[in-house]
C-alpha cells in the first residue's frame, strides 16, 4: 500500500511538473510602476519633463523586453495626481512641489497610455483611496489639497493623515475622481492596492470615533469593527457601480495583503499565522467583494518564499486558488525581494520567483501574475530577465479576457501587407473596429497555422506597421504571417493573411 501511494505521489508531481512546463497563451504578466516616494519613476521629483519621458520609456520597453504584457501605474497615490485634475492637486513627487504643473507642459498619463498602447502593453490606473498625506512632518500640501479644502474630512494616525472612511464624503469623492478619470482617459483598469484602513499601529486606535456616532448605520458600540468593514464595503460596492455608469468594459482590480484571515480564528481562512490580516486589521472583506461581484480581478500580494513557516507561498496560493470566487486571480509576487544578501536563503537568487510561477501555473483558478515593482527591471536582480525569457517566459503571452466586464469584440484588421525591401521586411495593416492591440504570428510554409500555440506570436503591439531586418528566421520564402486584433477586453479576432506585395512590384 505504501509503495502504491507513493507512485501516485511521484506521478502527480510528474504531471504538475508538465502542467507547469506549458506555456500558456494567455496570461496576466504586469509590472507595478510605483511613483509614491518616487520608488520607480520618476527616479525623483524635479526632473526635466525630457528625463521623465525618457524614464517612463525604458520602463515600458523593459516591460516589453521581459516578455510582460501589462503596466501598473500609480496615478493617485496620495489624494494627488499623475494628470491634470481639478478635484486633486499635482503630485509632489513628479515636480516636487506639490500643486506644481510639469513645465513644460505634458499629461504624463496621457503620455504613459499612448506609449504603453505602441508597444501593445495592457494600462491598470493604480489609485490609493484613503491616503491624504504619507509624511505630515515633510510633504509638500498644495492649497487647493482637500485636506486644506476639507479638513473635517480627514484624521491622523501615526504620521500620516487619512481620509475618515466611516463619512459618506469621503466615498462620494473617491467615486468622483475615479468617474472623472475613466471619462478622459481610455484604460483597461481600475486598480486599488492593499492600504484600506491603514495597516494598525501599536497601541495607537485608529480616530474614527466621532465618524461612528455620526453615522453608526444601525451598529453597535461592540459591532465598531463591522462598521468598519462596511464602510469599506460601501466604497467598494460605489466605486463598482461607478464604474459601471461610465465604462463598464473597465475591469476593477483589488491588490490585498496576501492573507485574508488566519485559520485560527476563522475555519475559512488560510493555514497561516499572519500578524495582520485583511478582515481583522485593514477591516477589508474582500470574499465578499468577490461574491457580490464588486470586484473583476484579485491580486494578493503574497511576497513570502514558498515554506515560509508562518506564510508558506504555496499553502496561500492554494488558498486563493480555491477562494478566487469567479474573479480573475493574479498574484502579487516580490521582484523587489531578490538579493544575494537577503536573510532568507530562498530570495539569494531569482529562482525562487520562476519556482512561484511555476507552482502558479499547476492551480486551475490562477491566471497570472503581477510583480512588484518596476525599478527591478532596470536592476535585473541575480540575472532574473534572462532566466525569466530563457524558461517560463520564453514566449509573449496575451492578457486573459475578464468575463466579469462587458466585453467588446474587435474585427479583423483590415488589408495586412508584407514588402520585402532589400535587407528589410515591411509590413502594414489598418485597424478595424474596436481594434485596441495587433497579434501578428509566423509559421512555416507548409505547416497549417495554430494560433493557440505561443511558440507561434511574432509580435504584439498596438501600432500599424513593423519593419524588421531579413534573416533565416524571418524570409518570406520560408515563412507567412497572419495577422488577429485584440478589442479593449483582449477578446481576439479571426486572423488575415498578409498579403505579399512584393511579388507584384
Amino acid at each position: 500500500m505504501l509503495r502504491k501511494l507513493t507512485l501516485i505521489f511521484i506521478l502527480s508531481l510528474f504531471v504538475a511538473s508538465l502542467q507547469a512546463r506549458e506555456y500558456p497563451k494567455r496570461e496576466m504578466r504586469a509590472i507595478w510602476i510605483a511613483t509614491v516616494a518616487n520608488i520607480d519613476w520618476p527616479s525623483k521629483s524635479g526632473l526635466s519633463v525630457e528625463l521623465q519621458q525618457d524614464e517612463m520609456l525604458e520602463l515600458f520597453d523593459l516591460a516589453k523586453e521581459y516578455n510582460l504584457n501589462t503596466v501598473i501605474f500609480q496615478v493617485r497615490p496620495s489624494t494627488d495626481a499623475f494628470y491634470p485634475s481639478e478635484l486633486e492637486p499635482w503630485s509632489q513627487w513628479l515636480t516636487g512641489e506639490q500643486g506644481q504643473a510639469p513645465d513644460p507642459f505634458y499629461d504624463p498619463l496621457e503620455f504613459a497610455i499612448e506609449e504603453g498602447r505602441k508597444r501593445g502593453l495592457e494600462i491598470h490606473l493604480w489609485l490609493n483611496p484613503y491616503r491624504a498625506v504619507v509624511d505630515t512632518a515633510k510633504a509638500s500640501i498644495a492649497v487647493d489639497h482637500p485636506v486644506n479644502q476639507h479638513p473635517e474630512w480627514f484624521v491622523t494616525y501615526g504620521k500620516a493623515r487619512y481620509f475618515n472612511p466611516g463619512l459618506p464624503e469621503t466615498r462620494n469623492h473617491v467615486a468622483t475622481v475615479v468617474a472623472d478619470v475613466l471619462k478622459r482617459y481610455n484604460v483597461d483598469a481600475l486598480h486599488f492596492d492593499d492600504y484600506f484602513y491603514p495597516y494598525r499601529i501599536s497601541g495607537e486606535e485608529f480616530p474614527d470615533q466621532e465618524a461612528f456616532e455620526m453615522y453608526p448605520r444601525g451598529f453597535t458600540a461592540d459591532q465598531k469593527d463591522d462598521w468598519r468593514r462596511d464602510n469599506v464595503d460601501l466604497i467598494i460596492e460605489q466605486l463598482h457601480d461607478t464604474i459601471e455608469n461610465v465604462n463598464p468594459s473597465v475591469a476593477f482590480g483589488i491588490s490585498p495583503f496576501g492573507v485574508w484571515r488566519n485559520q485560527s480564528v476563522d475555519p475559512r481562512g488560510s493555514a497561516t499565522r499572519a500578524g495582520q490580516t485583511n478582515y481583522d486589521d485593514l477591516y477589508a472583506n474582500i470574499l465578499r467583494w468577490q461574491e457580490e461581484g464588486w470586484i473583476d480581478y484579485i491580486t494578493p500580494q503574497i511576497y513570502w518564499h514558498i515554506g515560509k513557516e508562518v506564510a508558506d507561498y504555496a499553502i496561500i496560493a492554494d488558498w486563493w486558488s480555491k477562494n478566487a470566487l469567479g474573479c480573475r486571480l493574479y498574484i502579487g509576487q516580490a521582484f523587489y525581494r531578490i538579493n544575494r544578501d537577503s536573510k532568507d536563503r530562498e530570495w539569494r537568487s531569482s529562482r525562487q520567483i520562476l519556482k512561484q510561477i511555476n507552482l502558479n501555473r499547476t492551480y486551475p483558478n490562477i491566471d497570472g501574475s503581477m510583480f512588484f515593482s518596476a525599478k527591478s527591471l532596470r536592476n535585473n536582480p541575480r540575472r532574473l530577465k534572462e532566466k525569466l525569457l530563457r524558461r517560463v517566459y520564453r514566449y509573449e503571452a496575451l492578457p486573459p479576457v475578464n468575463p466579469r466586464v462587458a466585453q467588446v469584440v474587435p474585427e479583423v484588421p483590415q488589408n495586412p501587407e508584407i514588402r520585402l525591401v532589400g535587407d528589410s521586411i515591411q509590413m502594414t495593416w489598418k485597424p478595424g473596429y474596436n481594434n485596441e492591440t495587433f497579434v501578428v504570428y509566423k509559421f512555416k510554409h507548409g505547416k497549417q497555422a495554430n494560433t493557440g500555440n505561443p511558440e507561434s506570436i511574432f509580435a504584439v503591439t498596438g501600432g500599424n506597421e513593423m519593419t524588421f531586418e531579413v534573416s533565416r528566421k524571418t524570409h518570406p520564402r520560408k515563412y507567412y504571417f497572419v495577422i488577429s486584433a485584440l478589442s479593449q477586453t483582449n477578446i481576439e479576432s479571426v486572423t488575415e493573411f498578409f498579403k505579399d506585395v512584393s511579388l507584384e512590384d
